[in-house]
């Protein structure tokens, strides 16, 4: 339809009516923002921007409630109360009776990860040996002793990995010699370069990259995100181009990265913005591990228009509980290719001191 428009109405009148609309919705929305009702009825009647978003959170719910019973090569609430009991095993003082709320559905739910075809040999161990811990250092009680009669009357599984997936303490984490300097150095070396050599991006490199980028923290350790990569130079390009902010560039973009976000990670909507937080927080892991292996990287906007969510959704074939959150271009530089200076903030404007 508006390419309809475009094609009959000269462009001035388009920019006129367009001026129009713009003074019409400026006139009325600041009464619909006095109240959260209001502004619910606003967006229910006046603007679709949220429409999409509405419907991802529904899927995204529906979704979750099948993976309770589908369990294929991950489950979100087993890693979800998994993360929950191991924070429970490493309070100080750690309580003799805990986890009454959650441990019978986590002992439900493993006990059907067990039995499930493809289900990741790492996840189900660590849930295990968590597990095995749980119990051995918690005392009786009622709903405990119940669970713990149902968790031993299982097969439990053997590993090759002679590991165990447990908490440790601080001064056993691995040990890394980078300097304070070195890192900030990596820091500043990081640019988001636009100008790239049309040369190939290898998929272990890739994958390492992912690896690395998966050690990010994650809110209850569900990783609610996906990193969609296409390599072929010419699909590259065109998914790039989807962004708007990839004009005059998204030609020369040898490979993308898109990330996305999965809703259906979370039973309630209330967990909705955290697909945004930790993607993001993996995100910079991942363009900081291509830094150091000779890749540059440029994070993308993506905008939150629909007729692009359709786009992009019909080329990666996402659900409607996935939504894309950044696209990420990968590529070796041109040497001679020229960045943004792009001044950065200083950390007394960034900082902002409280004292309660």
């Amino acid at each position: 339809m508006k390419s309809v428009l475009r094609k009959i109405l000269p462009q001035s009148l388009i920019l006129n009516l367009k001026k129009l609309i713009s003074l019409l919705e400026q006139s009325i929305f600041p009464f619909f923002a006095n109240s959260a009702f209001l502004s619910s009825l606003y967006y229910c009647f006046f603007s679709a921007q949220f429409r999409r978003e509405h419907q991802a959170v529904l899927k995204g719910r529906l979704h979750y409630q099948h993976s309770l019973k589908d369990i294929k090569l991950s489950s979100t609430l087993l890693r979800r109360n998994t993360h929950r009991l191991e924070k429970g095993l490493i309070m100080q003082p750690r309580r003799s009776v805990f986890a009454q709320a959650y441990i019978e559905e986590t002992v439900d739910c493993f006990s059907k990860c067990l039995i499930s075809e493809g289900m990741c040999t790492e996840e189900l161990k660590w849930a295990q040996d968590v597990l095995v811990q749980f119990f051995q250092v918690t005392e009786s009680s009622k709903i405990l002793d119940k669970a713990r009669k149902q968790f031993e009357a299982l097969t439990l599984k053997s590993f090759k990995e002679s590991y165990e997936s447990l908490p440790y303490e601080h001064n056993e984490r691995v040990s890394s010699k980078v300097t304070q300097q070195e890192l900030y150095n990596l820091f500043k070396q990081r640019r988001s370069v636009r100008w790239y050599q049309q040369k190939e991006v290898d998929d272990g490199m890739l994958d390492m990259a992912i690896e690395m980028a998966a050690q990010a923290p994650s809110a209850c350790n569900r990783q609610p995100f996906q990193f969609y990569t296409i390599t072929d130079m010419n699909e590259a390009s065109e998914i790039s181009s989807l962004a708007m902010g990839t004009a005059g560039f998204s030609d020369n973009i040898p490979a993308v990265i898109v990330v996305v976000g999965d809703l259906s990670s979370y039973p309630l909507e209330r967990d909705r913005h955290v697909i945004y937080i930790d993607a993001s927080l993996a995100s910079m892991q991942l363009m900081l591990a291509l830094e150091t292996m000779g890749l540059s990287s440029c994070p993308i906007n993506w905008p939150d228009l629909e007729v692009l969510e359709r786009k992009m959704a019909k080329a990666l074939k996402l659900p409607a509980y996935k939504r894309p959150i950044m696209l990420i271009s990968v590529g070796y530089a041109q040497s001679d290719g020229l960045i943004p200076y792009s001044a950065k903030k200083s950390a007394q404007t960034l900082r902002k001191e409280i004292k309660l």
